[in-house]
């Protein structure tokens, strides 16, 4: 057997299944599904890390989605690693929506402005991926213009409060409009 395929033999061995990756809300970690079945498999005491995770959240506002990281150690130990919240949770609060356009490039779901995305870049540039690249504050922001265009969020240079007021005033009663006509369609469709 030659040097390189006993190399990549050895490289094959490696097993990376020793860390869990997952998006959990604030104060929120429960032993039930989608969190407590992966802990499960891997031998860590559910109950344990619910009380963990919630602990060091708990300062926080409940039911801020967090990226965490957990590294399984072989004695069924772990270490937490627990992030900063999603851009898209940022982009959304700095919005004032609960959620992202529907139709991607067709709907409007809210508006921020310029100095909103360059704060959300201060804050998401100390985050571990970000470090990890060593990436610049305007590949950050770059990155936070995509995710506020696939949320269907427009950044504009100035935006005023009234302004911004009526658009909301108007995308809500859009959705409204939107809702009830889906369930005429139902309905209709239920009669045939």
């Amino acid at each position: 057997m030659s040097k390189i395929s006993k190399a990549a033999k050895a490289v094959k061995k490696v097993d990376l299944g020793n860390v869990i990756r997952a998006i959990v809300r604030s104060g929120q970690a429960a032993p039930g599904p989608p969190l407590g079945p992966v802990l499960g498999q891997r031998g860590i005491p559910i109950g344990t890390f619910c009380k963990d995770f919630n602990e060091k959240t708990k300062d926080l506002k409940e039911g801020i989605p967090l990226p965490i990281k957990i590294h399984v150690k072989p004695d069924r130990t772990y270490d937490l690693k627990i992030g900063q919240p999603t851009v898209s949770y940022f982009l959304k609060q700095a919005a004032g929506i609960q959620k992202g356009a529907g139709k991607t490039g067709h709907e409007l779901a809210g508006m921020v402005s310029v100095r909103a995305v360059y704060e959300i870049a201060l804050v998401k540039s100390l985050d571990e991926c970000f470090k990890m690249q060593n990436a610049s504050l305007e590949t950050v922001v770059k990155c936070i213009v995509g995710s506020a265009k696939s949320l269907g969020i427009k950044i504009v240079n100035d935006l005023s409060a009234e302004e911004y007021k009526i658009f909301l005033e108007e995308r809500e009663e859009k959705l409204k409009a939107d809702a009830a006509a889906a369930a005429e369609a139902a309905a209709a469709v239920k009669k045939k």
